[in-house]
């Protein structure tokens, strides 16, 4: 039971105190079950990722479950994702209760204004770091740069750059580099 809370306590402080969404969240989940608590080990953190941006659904939730239900199943994937979700909840619950009273508030607003650049770092710091554990290098880092463009750019869905991507890693693993 104290490894189900535990894990509760540790997703919603994440979910709590992290801006900018799933991916802002990675330096802190990393942080906290791969670093402080050791539930699972760095190179397994970055498989989960991997695996949590490719399902569909939120990011952090995703994550979140892998990780509870590595740790208690079924149990403690339930536990972490109320853990995750539960902070969003209650904050967006709170907002649509008070909305209307300050919505057009030039504050606000300014505020707004100030947590889009920062939210950009959040998001941006982690992306690096992920570049950097998954070992790309000057001569793969054309892959997620196409990628990406091929999304922004050409408007290609997702889902076909991560299927290609798996293929051509498969085809990379299988046929080209047993070769070289």
């Amino acid at each position: 039971m104290n490894l189900y809370w535990n894990s509760f306590k540790t997703f919603f402080k994440i979910g709590m105190f992290t801006l900018g969404g799933g991916y802002a969240m990675i330096p802190i989940i990393e942080s906290e079950v791969v670093d402080k608590r050791n539930w699972v080990s760095k190179e397994e953190f970055l498989d989960l990722i991997a695996i949590a941006q490719s399902c569909p659904g939120v990011f952090a939730i995703n994550i979140s479950i892998f990780i509870g239900y590595r740790l208690k199943k079924t149990l403690g994937a339930v536990s972490c994702a109320l853990g995750t979700a539960l902070p969003s909840f209650l904050i967006i619950l709170a907002i649509a209760m008070f909305f209307h009273q300050f919505q057009d508030n030039p504050i606000v607003a300014s505020m707004f204004r100030g947590i889009r650049p920062a939210v950009v770092a959040l998001i941006a710091v982690p992306t690096f770091n992920l570049a950097k554990s998954a070992n790309l290098t000057w001569t793969t880092c054309w892959i997620p740069i196409v990628g990406a463009l091929a999304i922004w750019a050409l408007g290609v869905s997702p889902i076909i750059i991560i299927l290609l991507a798996g293929i051509g890693g498969w085809l990379y693993g299988n046929l080209i580099k047993p070769t070289e």
